[in-house]
């Protein structure tokens, strides 16, 4: 049986101080249940930090993105090896925020994907389409080409070990979600489209979390599909509360 994975991505919010309060409000809280895993993805600065704290706990801490050469002249980056280094254990990798601001494309994603390997992070692939793309009935072609393009090269091995987190573009932070079933169908078009080019034990361990407005008033239902193994929360992880919810949901 596949663990449930509830990260938290921050993105560009708190200070230290509230940071470090976070920490200190729902380590000795978290569930200690081996079916769910409960990771924060911070801000840079705080890193090290939430590290220290977490240490012990049932908490894992990761990043937001990652360059992917491990050092040079990449001015304001953050190389896979600084991160390992530090003792982070995930990374968000193609958060389409990262795709729509910065430039980031499919080939990037897959040389952050390798690069995430070659030093012992996880990375957490975002996948997801626009609200045109969806009205196009372009959803399951477009998350088909993402997922091939940022799983290439890589070993089943890898790819079992990856995490894919379907994010439709449309409902990440505007307060809607897409139903629980037509989520699960996108997230079990990507375990199929996983087993055509890996294999069925391969593509049955990968985990596939959905995101997009995902709060403790829907996650039971989103957690009780077949193919969603878990979330990756915006605005919900912010407080401590929020978040212990959505983790004690995965114990369920």
């Amino acid at each position: 049986m596949r663990k449930k994975i509830i990260a938290g991505n921050w993105k560009m919010n708190k200070l230290a101080a509230e940071a470090d309060r976070f920490a200190g409000d729902v380590t000795g809280k978290l569930p200690d249940d081996d079916n769910v895993e409960a990771i924060v993805c911070a801000p840079f600065p705080f890193l090290p930090s939430l590290v220290e704290k977490a240490k012990g706990s049932n908490l894992q801490i990761g990043a937001q993105t990652m360059h992917f050469e491990e050092n040079g002249a990449f001015t304001g980056e953050v190389s896979p090896a600084m991160l390992q280094d530090l003792g982070v254990t995930h990374v968000v990798i193609g958060h389409s925020e990262r795709r729509e601001l910065f430039g980031e494309t499919d080939e990037s994603v897959n040389k952050k994907v390798h690069a995430a390997f070659s030093h012992g992070l996880t990375p957490i692939i975002c996948v997801g389409e626009t609200l045109e793309q969806r009205e196009a009935n372009d959803t399951m072609t477009h998350i088909e080409s993402q997922v091939r393009k940022a799983l290439e090269g890589l070993t089943n091995e890898q790819i079992a070990a990856s995490i894919i987190a379907y994010e439709p573009i449309w409902a990440i932070g505007t307060g809607k979600t897409a139903s629980s079933e037509d989520a699960n169908e996108v997230c079990t078009q990507i375990r199929t489209v996983v087993k055509g080019f890996a294999d069925e034990g391969t593509a049955e361990q990968l985990v596939i979390q959905y995101g997009g407005s995902v709060k403790p008033a829907n996650i039971d239902e989103l957690l009780a599909q077949s193919d969603i193994d878990g979330a990756l929360v915006g605005g919900a992880s912010l407080e401590p509360d929020s978040f212990l919810k959505l983790v004690e949901a995965g114990t369920k």
